[in-house]
């Protein structure tokens, strides 16, 4: 039977499958590292008690790059470059969503618009990484290879998703409401189109790698389409709804460090 599981238990059984994802996840979370360190640079100076939140967004992002460099090297395989049609990051700042890379290459402070742009896309994005999360804790929390990078990953993802709907909710407060809404709605709809792009990506690459036969890879992507369609239809609104979250100043404290896996 064709479960969440059992797919990601045979990605993870294969080195080769095995090597590609983790190879992905590094990439995303180390370009998701140096965004936010060039935003923490460049909040504005009426932000800037946000700069070592920020700072630490960036530090934990890092750390999952780390952890998944980490991993390849204890499994015995080493990173391979990212198909382009698989790299979420550069595909949602492609379609105008977040700061764009020249912006954070400059030198100039960025405005407060400019922070909200970068909250909303983590509001976002962060919901997406800590479904995800949930889903793989569920099944792999005690796993013996990758538990413990599982574990460690998800509880960050909670940690940022818990920080831009408390931030938010502050520029809320401070006349910014509009501009939260129509940000996190673009960011949203723009979001789902990429992740079922990258996804069916990702498992095209999965199913030619682990020889999967027409009927299996044609059933994945039916399931991709019909996810796209349901947060087409709505789903979307889970990632756009703000509520003050149980865990209040998520990231006031220093980044932890990365686990050992050798």
């Amino acid at each position: 039977m064709l479960t969440a599981k059992s797919l990601f238990q045979e990605i993870v059984d294969n080195d080769e499958s095995y090597q590609l994802f983790c190879s992905i996840a590094a990439s995303g979370e180390t370009q998701g590292g140096w965004e936010n360190a060039r935003i923490a640079a460049l909040v504005p100076e009426s932000e800037r008690a946000m700069a070592p939140k920020i700072t630490r967004h960036g530090a934990d992002e890092d750390k999952h790059g780390r952890i998944f460099n980490a991993l390849m090297k204890k499994r015995g395989v080493e990173p391979v470059p990212v198909p382009p049609e698989t790299d979420y990051t550069m595909l949602l700042e492609r379609h105008g969503i977040g700061l764009a890379h020249e912006k954070l290459k400059a030198d100039q402070p960025l405005t407060v618009r400019d922070i909200i742009t970068y909250l909303a896309h983590s509001r976002v994005t962060e919901q997406r990484a800590a479904d995800q999360m949930v889903m793989l804790r569920k099944f792999f929390a005690d796993h013996p290879e990758v538990g413990k990078a599982v574990r460690m990953i998800s509880n960050d993802e909670d940690n940022h998703l818990a920080y831009t709907h408390e931030e938010l909710l502050r520029f809320a407060a401070a006349g910014h409401g509009r501009l939260i809404q129509s940000t996190l709605r673009e960011c949203a709809l723009a979001e789902i189109g990429v992740y079922r792009d990258v996804s069916l990506a990702v498992m095209g690459h999965m199913g030619r790698i682990l020889g999967w036969p027409k009927a299996k890879s044609a059933a994945l992507a039916a399931g991709i389409h019909a996810m796209y369609a349901y947060e087409r239809l709505g789903g979307w609104r889970r990632m756009v709804s703000l509520k003050m979250p149980e865990r209040r100043n998520a990231l006031g404290g220093p980044a932890t460090s990365a686990p050992e896996f050798a």
